[in-house]
């Protein structure tokens, strides 16, 4: 079966030292749920399952008990090329997704050519009450929508969000950050107006301050919209 042949060759790829890191970056999960496959080694071994006539039992196969599996579902969805088919098995994995690298190793190169038809899909991740759902879905705004896609509505949309989680708040600051580099006078006004909570609002202007890709001019702008208190 798919599924023994995938633990099989996971285990015989276990870095064990690769292991303690992934862990140490990824608290939320039981260090005994990581195999410790390095990430180049699993993305060449995902392009042989999806060759499989049964890699489908695979990803119906949820949930999945290693955080490594997570990482090879995420891979196989990634380069799903039908659209229908894709945003279809990734509204089914979102809810197991259960950690910000998962959440983010999720890439489908097929959304690009699909935006118009993505968008309301967003919007349903983005009310969603799964944590790691609502961050992708924030993610696909921050990947996908930020050029010459870029609305301010687009931009509200993360503004409505509404989470204590730590996971989604980051994703929130993380686009306003790289919505800064790309459209920084249309989006400035979301930071002038304090749009967003105090957390999210003042870790925007940190990672944009941080970036190579604002001018010091523009930092310094940034610096006098920090929040000490509201």
């Amino acid at each position: 079966m798919i599924q023994k042949d995938i633990r099989q060759w996971l285990t015989a790829h276990q870095d064990i030292a690769y292991r303690d890191f992934q862990s140490s970056l990824i608290p939320n999960i039981d260090k005994n749920r990581f195999i410790g496959v390095r990430t180049p080694d699993l993305r060449q071994f995902a392009k042989t399952v999806s060759q499989r006539d049964d890699v489908d039992v695979f990803l119906h196969e949820l949930p999945h008990h290693y955080f490594d599996e997570n990482q090879l579902h995420a891979l196989l969805l990634s380069d799903r090329k039908d659209y229908a088919s894709c945003v279809a098995a990734v509204s089914r994995f979102l809810p197991f997704v259960d950690n910000w690298a998962t959440c983010d190793s999720l890439l489908p190169k097929v959304f690009r050519l699909h935006k118009t038809a993505l968008l309301p899909v967003i919007d349903g991740w983005l009310k969603d009450t799964h944590p790691y759902t609502v961050r992708f879905g924030i993610g696909m705004l921050m990947r996908h929508y930020l050029d010459e896609d870029f609305t301010e509505v687009l931009a509200e949309k993360v503004c409505a969000v509404h989470s204590e989680e730590y996971y989604v708040r980051m994703m929130a600051a993380w686009y306003f950050a790289t919505a800064l580099a790309k459209q920084y006078d249309r989006v400035l006004p979301f930071l002038q107006q304090n749009r967003l909570d105090m957390w999210t609002h003042n870790k925007a202007i940190q990672k944009a301050i941080e970036s190579r890709r604002l001018s010091p001019e523009q930092k310094a702008v940034l610096r006098q919209y920090k929040q000490t208190i509201r």
